[in-house]
């Protein structure tokens, strides 16, 4: 984790405004009330890890383990893992120079191509609107576990209020509320830790594991095939996985437009963000490969609640009964909590999809304390979708609208590395050294180009195993979300006819956070080893 040291002063009040001139050049909104800057480093971080720390890891972790055993499955999220980091390292960059309401969504419009940040945005925005749905329902079937006789729908109109009115809170407010109920997860998850050390150690009923597992069945699990190649066609399925539990690590930058004192709290918000995330899941991972074989059949039931978690697995085959109780609670914190970052992410994409001009002017609208309270309700309202599970034919078709958003993740993450990419070469046409920015990444284009490449591979390739055999309707599960990408786009440059944006043409004024009495954030290059000053002396320009 690098160490950086920030050299500034105290900061004057006016570092919480925006330069003047900027609220014309964006369009203002329909009522003088705008964002406020209220939100911390702490809230922008724990808003990040609620939408991103959910079932993926609580639940599908499992199935991750069954497909690629517990060397390949911690493999892939490691790997998944750099390519976040490389996302966050772009985005700290951007964020910190321009931090405006939906950020990256609008750096693609202003950078590469409107086009481009149309498509992204709205993808993006509907991603999260469905997912909050799915929150919801999951929430229900985790309560049908103690009460299986009990509708979902109850439960999904039950927490559809409150998670809904929680965001009509001043931004700060539901910042600390975030920070809380995240913060449940985050024990949940160290309290497992600590729980497999001392079960791996013998304090179970199987006695002492050590790396047991991990010779029979094995490190690797095989996939589809025979042979040494079955261990890399496994870890590359638990790839798309891995991403789908990594993301929502960046809509830290979806706050930016909102963060108090944007140059301190961003690169501190999205650096602990990252290692957080990573080494929660990492960690998690791992504890679980060494306690459950990956053969084991309840890896597989596929349930959304505590019977399929690995978690309780863990505790069953060590024989403690009472914690499958105490896990399905807090999955269903862990959901609502996520359900919760859900609706304040997709509302913010709103705002910056209307300031684009990529949406309907009146999502702009704000209350006197700052918050988008039409954008707020638009996307929460997409989350009485849920109710398509209440039968057969509506879960059907919920399962269907859930596919867009199974690699619309990887989508974002493409355009960042691209905005990311276009955003350096801007900086050079309009001869601003990157030395003098807030935040510089490390690794500038070369980080961001090895990001790009392998995230490019992996959304072609996430449904490779719809070919072997073809199978028409694993293909359009796959794909559905990039062909409705590509619809997006190409309707949307056919329609307005939109050029690219050049270098000398990008927009990286508008929205440039101004302070006074503030420097920028360097890196302490006297207290890095030799190795290190050579890494950055190759990689940092």
């Amino acid at each position: 984790m690098e160490s950086i040291t920030p050299k500034m002063d105290n900061v004057s009040d006016k570092s919480q405004t925006f330069s003047s001139g900027d609220a014309e050049k964006q369009g203002s909104p329909p009522e003088e009330a705008q964002l406020q800057r209220k939100l911390s480093s702490r809230h922008l971080q724990f808003v990040a890890i609620g939408g991103t720390v959910g079932t993926g890891i609580f639940i599908a972790s499992g199935k991750s383990i069954a497909t690629a055993g517990p060397a390949g499955a911690l493999l892939a999220y490691v790997f998944i893992g750099t390519l976040v980091y490389a996302v966050m390292q772009a985005l700290a960059e951007m964020s910190t120079y321009l931090p405006i309401s939906g950020a990256f969504t609008q750096y693609a419009s202003r950078f590469v191509d409107p086009s481009l940040g149309f498509a992204m945005g709205w993808i993006y925005w509907f991603s999260w609107s469905i997912t909050y749905a799915l929150e919801l329902s999951a929430a229900g079937l985790i309560i049908q576990w103690w009460a299986a006789d009990l509708n979902i729908a109850i439960f999904i109109s039950i927490f559809w209020v409150p998670i809904t009115l929680v965001n009509f809170l001043p931004v700060d407010v539901f910042g600390e509320f975030e920070f809380w109920f995240a913060s449940l997860k985050v024990l949940a998850l160290v309290g497992f830790m600590i729980f497999s050390i001392c079960i791996n150690a013998g304090a179970g009923d199987q006695g002492y594991i050590g790396f047991k597992y991990w010779r029979e069945p094995g490190a690797f699990a095989p996939y589809l095939t025979e042979g040494p190649k079955a261990k890399f066609v496994s870890f590359w399925a638990v790839l798309v996985a891995a991403a789908f539990s990594f993301q929502g690590a960046e809509l830290v930058a979806v706050g930016a437009g909102e963060s108090a004192n944007p140059r301190v709290t961003m690169p501190k918000a999205i650096r602990r963000t990252f290692w957080s995330i990573f080494l929660l899941f990492v960690f998690t991972i791992f504890f679980i490969g060494i306690v459950i074989p990956y053969d084991n059949e309840s890896l597989l039931i596929g349930e959304t609640n505590a019977s399929s978690s690995p978690l309780v697995i863990a505790a069953q085959l060590a024989g403690v009964q009472v914690l499958p109780h105490i896990i399905n609670a807090v999955l269903l914190t862990a959901v609502l909590s996520a359900a919760s970052s859900n609706v304040y992410s997709g509302s913010r994409i709103l705002v910056g999809l209307s300031e684009q001009q990529c949406a309907p002017k009146i999502l702009q609208l704000t209350s006197k304390r700052g918050v988008p309270y039409v954008a707020v309700s638009v996307t929460a309202a997409v989350g009485a979708l849920g109710y398509l599970n209440c039968s057969s034919s509506g879960t059907e078709a919920f399962n269907w609208l859930l596919n867009i958003t199974s690699v619309a993740g990887l989508i974002a993450w493409c355009c960042i590395f691209i905005c990311y990419l276009a955003f350096t070469k801007a900086l050079r046409a309009h001869n601003i050294d990157r030395d003098n920015l807030p935040y510089r990444a490390w690794g500038g284009d070369w980080f961001a180009t090895y990001g790009l490449v392998f995230c490019v591979i992996i959304t072609l390739t996430q449904g490779f195993t719809a070919f072997v055999p073809w199978n028409v309707e694993d293909f359009f599960i796959a794909y559905v979300s990039l062909i409705l990408f590509a619809v997006m786009y190409i309707g949307h440059k056919i329609s307005t006819r939109s050029k690219f944006i050049t270098s000398a043409e990008a927009d990286i004024i508008t929205g440039k956070f101004q302070s006074d009495g503030e420097t920028a954030e360097y890196w302490d290059e006297s207290s890095r080893s030799m190795w290190t000053k050579g890494f950055n002396a190759i990689f940092r320009r």
